[in-house]
């Protein structure tokens, strides 16, 4: 699975904020270690919590909206966890979720072993893990020797309900984690070590305190990582009380909308996912004026229909398959309940078979007493081509958690005066099949029928439910139509305003090119540079230098044996465990690390082989078991330098000979658009200098506006252009990521020399912006060398020049272009 951008950009925040918190560790800072960490992290101030040990846990919220992959990136954090923070890859892990329908969905997918999730999880723990619900029963070696993650619903965490009082019932099943209770010694040496635990008896009475051997007493001395899905439904003070007296050592909260006392690490914009092609907008709403309900599902059916008949078309010309699907939302639903005067969902079912010939297996219906859909579930999903499912009919039980991007047309039959409907169902129908957009309008668009609504009401209904779903920044790209006739697509071609026309046609911006026999091509970092690395040249001798810590970190259990003497005399016995769990040098287990980065499976396992053969040479093998974890670390950093160096050097070397080049081919280059399609509901900027008439305001932050409107009033320039990433212009080098400008303008002098403009935020200046720099640089060099006239164009000769500018340097820089 590729990570999308923004994905990447947040694990790359969380691992360099535990970092910073095991450096605050390491220099013995422990009450404050996340608190200190934030300062260079986090937005906002930090807020500390303590466990029921009175110890600080690191907690944090990563804000990602309805559709952005949460659970995705939970499962990349337990990785970056154990290997940044923890120093373990055994242990366990206790996934809270809030809904049934949220517990079966992640759980299903952590089960599947074809699933990403469960593959990435295979794969960074070696293949040791376990899944577990609340009745299974677990062992010490289960944890000792496995990644053990333990699903639990958000209710069952909540002291005063009935499950949770299960969770704190005395159960034979975990008793191999606890002293044998005649043993009077051991239990008091471990109520000291953890004085939450609950127990039999008080401290003054005859036979003392008792401790129970129960699954919450067990999650309490194995102080898990937590995993907190929808956070924000956790902060009742019963739930925060529960959750933090399970000891644990860290809590990730995932939210689209977080409560204010949430430390928010990452914040993850509805935009980022639409940039990335995550969500289906614009969202189009179409009020009918009919009072009867059944000519509101007639139109959402037709239109259903309309969308399945241009899927058809795409699956023939790509062989993607998509199959539209309806939700519609009714308002009764029990078995007693019909006939009521309520629309009840039998009486949407018998209207879509009898009156639109709708069969009966494409129809399915989704209450808490009648769950249609888990048979699909069990058959493959939703999702599957085998399915027949079309339309799903259901009140309530899709409102949270409910996760199928084929759900494009959301049917709203309850009361006009309902203020729920809308804000519960809306991000229901926003996730794009495959994560990709169709470049069919139709299909890359969701859609809402309703009835007899006030249009006010009805535009704050979606606002709130946008809001809801961490989509807020997108709320203006809602298409309301209040009438009967068709969707009216409320979109605007805009032109190159004409007094720019002449000079952007004639405009082509160079880009690096490859020399393939006799022909030129655009480069492609995969089949151009990556292939062509010779990982046996590679150099990883620093990694020999690493010095291995002497101190055998273990953790301490209990436990309580029956001695050969007696059978009835009991003692207790303390068993080291290597912090790093039970791992064997397996060069099988270290290739598995890698091999994102050495993609030749023979050649990582070659790697692998060789820095064990080394390690084992000279250090003793439970020292190396020991910094296993950092070994691996080091490694994969180590690597991805040399990867880069590598990439660097062909490039280089190409270039060198003549078989890369900087410059422009009739058909290869960037132009100008000729034209752009804009949202007239999008709010936009006016500008008089900008290539088009409106620049979308969502598309700059609010450091490009400032620069957008300093060029505005620039009397020498002549004209700017916002690029757009994903789209417009960008600079492919030796890295894997493409260079998408913020801006390119041209000053209004003789040669309109040109200038292509990247903006960064002085707390971004990173390896990734020494890059930008070096790739710009390099640029500059390269259009200096070749005359444009060489290339056989009716060009004129142009000056380009490429610059990085900073948050506090930009005004200067560009102060020295114009004056």
């Amino acid at each position: 699975m590729i990570l999308k951008d923004y994905q990447i950009k947040t694990l790359e925040t969380i691992k360099g904020y535990l970092r910073a918190i095991d450096k605050e560790q390491q220099e013995k800072n422990i009450k404050h270690a996340s608190l200190d960490a934030w300062q260079n992290w986090g937005r906002g101030e930090y807020v500390e919590r303590k466990n029921g040990l009175n110890q600080d846990v690191t907690n944090f919220c990563l804000k990602i909206p309805t559709g952005g992959g949460k659970t995705l990136l939970a499962t990349k954090t337990i990785d970056l966890i154990n290997t940044s923070l923890v120093k373990k890859q055994t242990g366990l892990v206790l996934w809270i979720v809030p809904t049934t329908q949220i517990y079966n969905q992640t759980i299903r997918s952590l089960k599947d072993r074809d699933h990403p999730y469960r593959q990435f999880l295979d794969i960074s723990s070696g293949g040791k893990i376990i899944i577990l619900e609340k009745t299974d029963r677990f062992t010490p070696s289960d944890i000792k020797e496995n990644l053990v993650i333990m699903m639990l619903m958000l209710p069952s965490a909540n002291r005063k309900t009935k499950d949770v009082l299960k969770l704190f019932k005395d159960n034979g099943g975990f008793q191999s984690f606890f002293p044998d209770e005649d043993n009077t010694q051991a239990q008091s040496s471990l109520l000291e070590k953890y004085p939450n635990l609950d127990t039999f008896g008080s401290k003054n009475g005859f036979w003392g305190r008792s401790i129970k051997t129960s699954l919450g007493n067990t999650l309490k001395i194995l102080s898990p990582i937590v995993i907190l899905d929808e956070g924000q439904k956790a902060y009742s003070r019963q739930a925060q009380e529960t959750i933090y007296d399970f000891n644990p050592s860290i809590i990730v909260e995932l939210s689209a909308t977080p409560p204010k006392q949430s430390n928010i690490l990452v914040n993850v914009f509805g935009i980022d996912l639409k940039r990335e092609e995550m969500i289906k907008l614009d969202l189009h709403v179409i009020n009918k004026s009919s009072l009867d309900w059944k000519d509101t599902l007639r139109s959402s059916v037709n239109h259903r229909q309309a969308l399945e008949n241009k899927a058809k078309e795409y699956q023939q010309n790509t062989n993607i398959y998509i199959r539209p699907i309806c939700l519609i939302q009714v308002e009764r639903t029990g078995k007693d309940q019909r006939g009521s005067g309520f629309i009840h969902s039998e009486d949407a079912k018998e209207y879509l078979i009898k009156n639109l010939n709708i069969q009966p297996d494409q129809i399915a219906i989704k209450t808490s007493q009648k769950d249609e859909l888990k048979e699909i579930d069990d058959i493959g999903g939703l999702m599957s081509p085998d399915c027949p499912v079309k339309y799903i009919i259901t009140k309530q039980a899709l409102q949270e958690g409910w996760d199928c991007p084929f759900a494009y047309v959301l049917t709203i039959l309850t009361n006009p005066r309902s203020k729920t409907a809308l804000t519960q169902l809306v991000g229901r129908i926003l996730r794009q099949p495959y994560a990709k957009k169709t470049k069919v309008n139709e299909l890359d668009e969701s859609y809402v029928f309703c009835f007899q609504q006030n249009a006010n009401s009805l535009l704050k209904q979606i606002i709130r439910g946008f809001g809801n779903e961490g989509l807020a920044d997108l709320a203006h790209q809602i298409s309301i139509n209040d009438s009967d006739v068709n969707i009216i697509n409320q979109e605007k071609i805009i032109k190159i305003r004409p007094k720019f026309k002449t000079v952007a046609q004639n405009l082509i911006l160079p880009v690096f090119a490859i020399r393939k026999n006799s022909t030129w091509s655009r480069l492609n970092y995969e089949a151009d540079l990556l292939s062509k690395i010779n990982w046996k040249s590679a150099n990883i001798n620093s990694l020999y230098s690493l010095n291995l810590s002497k101190e055998e970190k273990k953790d301490t259990e209990m436990l309580a044996t029956i001695t050969q003497n007696s059978i009835d005399s009991l003692q207790t016995k303390t068993i080291e465990q290597n912090k790093n769990g039970t791992y064997q040098l397996d060069s099988v287990f270290l290739t598995r690390q890698i091999t994102d980065i050495v993609s030749n499976p023979w050649l990582a396992f070659d790697i692998s082989h060789k820095i064990l053969k080394y390690f084992t040479n000279k250090y003793p093998k439970k020292m190396i078991i020991n910094n296993f974890i950092f070994i691996i670390e080091e490694a994969r950093n180590l690597l991805f330098k040399e990867q880069q160096r590598l990439a660097k050097s062909i490039f280089q070397d190409l270039l060198n000979k003549d078989n890369i080049r900087f410059f422009v081919l009739k058909n290869l280059g960037f132009k100008f658009p000729k034209k752009r399609k804009i949202n007239t509901a999008t709010p936009s900027l006016i500008m008089q200098k900008s290539l088009f008439d409106y620049v979308p305001e969502e598309s700059l932050n609010q450091e490009e506006k400032a620069v957008a409107w300093y060029l505005e009033e620039q009397s020498n320039l002549f004209f700017w252009f916002r690029n757009m990433a994903k789209q417009n212009y960008y600079l492919q080098g030796w890295q894997k990521q493409k260079v998408y400008p913020d801006f390119i303008f041209t000053k209004d002098n003789k040669d309109k020399d040109v200038y292509v403009v990247e903006t960064k935020g002085l707390h971004l200046k990173n390896e990734d912006t020494k890059y930008k720099q070096e790739l710009f640089n390099l640029c500059n060099q390269q259009a200096t060398k070749k005359n444009m006239t060489e290339l056989g164009l009716e060009l004129k000769d142009f000056k380009i020049n490429y610059q990085v500018l900073f948050e506090k340097e930009w005004k200067n820089k560009l102060n020295q272009v114009f004056n």
